[in-house]
């Protein structure tokens, strides 16, 4: 709450205006050092901003550092549609020309009951034991093995589990290779089970047996047995568990499941349908993300030069400055770039290519980067030179002998380092503002004290003043009696 005053009352005196006035007057030195606090402020939010775009150009020369970005492939097929190619994880195909003819896509074993009334029909009790292996011996087979490292799951049909949809809930959950539905139709309602994987080594045969047999394999659980070297036997085969075949070059492969992994070196090759004749594959080199990422780097050193410019520029229209004009570290920063960019490679590797200019990329009237497409692409006919170009030698080395994207990830480590020129010239700032925020306060603390005593002199002034007044009309009064 306000403190109520009565100064100036006595004397008439604008008490209030007075002591504002005066304290206006006598706090010129702390407004001055109030501007050169925003001053100060400003210089560290454009330090800021520059350390920003710094860190940009900082990752975006780094990002040439990826083991994966050399090297890289893409597949073409004369039918897309048949295959789908890609690269294997960590690994990069080899460049080259190639043929593929898909005979066979792999499939998966399915067979079907008889049709029951619905999927509430029940069966019998008993157990299911569901065998994973391959069928062999020709047609019919005359022989089954089990998968190396599989051996049957057998189920448990208890008296609350004998429906065929509860039959089904039980399969499913026994994790034994297969998956089981129901299909209904006007026919009624079959159970059907299929591979979880395919291939022929991911065939399957049931085996039923029923807690009291009643002598009929067509009937109760026994209905779900499947033996595909039984003369006849309950489930029917819908599908035949098969192996993908192909024909790469002119060489046969097989494969359990639809895809081919190393087949060819570094690609995965996933197959979509089957061909009557060979389709040409070509492996190629692919420098899209090796373009993607000069790109990146070429918009980032932009920033950095278009940042430095607007924080140290002079506008001769509104007659301002930018925050840093004239700052050492700000145009030091620049100048250091630019020498980065004009010191011509001279590590091993690059063959003919030495500057950056060689690959497309050069500086404009501007200051800024600008890239020449075509020269790019006429340079990665030589794709290591090109690496090495912007990612060869040793950061320990010279500069000269330093890849540019190293020198410029260098560059920016150093220079946001402890010791480095950002960071050592926004400590000073900081340093330099503590320091006056420290006489603001001196200052503030000395403005209290004179504004205080300038009241209590113009309180007693007001109180005499009042007396004076006072003692005024009293001798005017004694006047008026006396004489009328």
């Amino acid at each position: 709450m306000a403190s109520i005053t009565s100064s100036g009352l006595g004397s008439g005196l604008d008490v209030t205006s007075i002591i504002s006035q005066l304290m206006t007057i006598e706090k010129q030195p702390l407004i001055a050092l109030n501007k050169e606090e925003s001053s100060i402020n400003a210089k560290i939010s454009s330090f800021g901003k520059i350390q920003n775009a710094l860190g940009t150009l900082r990752d975006k020369a780094a990002a040439f550092n990826s083991t994966e970005l050399w090297g890289r492939t893409t597949t073409t097929l004369t039918d897309a549609t048949v295959a789908t190619v890609t690269s294997l994880s960590g690994q990069n195909g080899v460049a080259g020309s190639h043929t593929l003819q898909v005979d066979a896509l792999a499939a998966t074993q399915t067979v079907s009951s008889k049709a029951f009334s619905s999927s509430t029909a029940s069966l019998s009790e008993g157990t299911l034991t569901i065998d994973i292996g391959n069928w062999t011996g020709g047609a019919p087979p005359t022989a089954f093995t089990s998968k190396s490292g599989t051996s049957g799951i057998t189920i448990s049909i208890g008296s609350g589990d004998t429906t065929l949809g509860s039959i089904r809930d039980k399969i499913n959950a026994a994790s034994a290779g297969v998956t089981a539905g129901i299909i209904t139709d006007a026919s009624g309602a079959r159970l059907t089970l299929r591979s979880t994987s395919t291939g022929e080594e991911n065939a399957f045969r049931i085996s039923a047996s029923e807690t009291s047999d009643d002598g009929n394999a067509a009937t109760g659980l026994s209905a779900l047995a499947y033996d595909a070297m039984a003369t006849s036997s309950p489930m029917t085969l819908s599908q035949s568990a098969r192996n993908a075949r192909a024909v790469v070059n002119g060489i046969s492969v097989t494969s359990a499941s639809n895809t081919l992994d190393g087949v060819i070196e570094g690609v995965s090759i996933k197959l979509n349908k089957t061909t009557t004749s060979a389709v040409e594959m070509s492996v190629v080199a692919d420098f899209s993300d090796v373009k993607t990422k000069i790109n990146d780097f070429m918009s980032a050193y932009n920033g950095m030069v278009d940042q430095i410019k607007t924080e140290t520029k002079y506008d001769a229209a509104t007659k301002t400055a930018g925050k840093l004009q004239s700052d050492r570290t700000a145009v030091g920063l620049q100048t250091k770039m630019q020498s980065l960019l004009y010191e011509e490679f001279s590590g091993t590797g690059s063959g003919s290519l030495k500057r950056l200019s060689d690959i497309g990329l050069s500086i404009n009237a501007t200051g800024r980067l600008e890239l020449k497409s075509s020269k790019l692409d006429d340079a990665l006919a030589n794709p290591e030179q090109v690496k090495a170009l912007l990612n060869g030698g040793d950061t320990n080395a010279t500069t000269a002998q330093t890849g540019f994207m190293k020198r410029f990830r260098t560059f920016a480590d150093d220079a946001q380092g402890t010791d480095g020129p950002m960071e050592t010239r926004t400590a000073g700032l900081k340093s330099q503002l503590k320091r006056l925020n420290d006489r603001q306060s001196a200052l503030d603390n000395r403005y209290q004290s004179i504004e205080a005593r300038l009241r209590k002199q113009y309180d007693s002034l007001d109180q005499r003043m009042s007396n004076i007044s006072g003692l005024s009309n009293s001798v005017n009064l004694m006047i008026k009696q006396m004489y009328g």
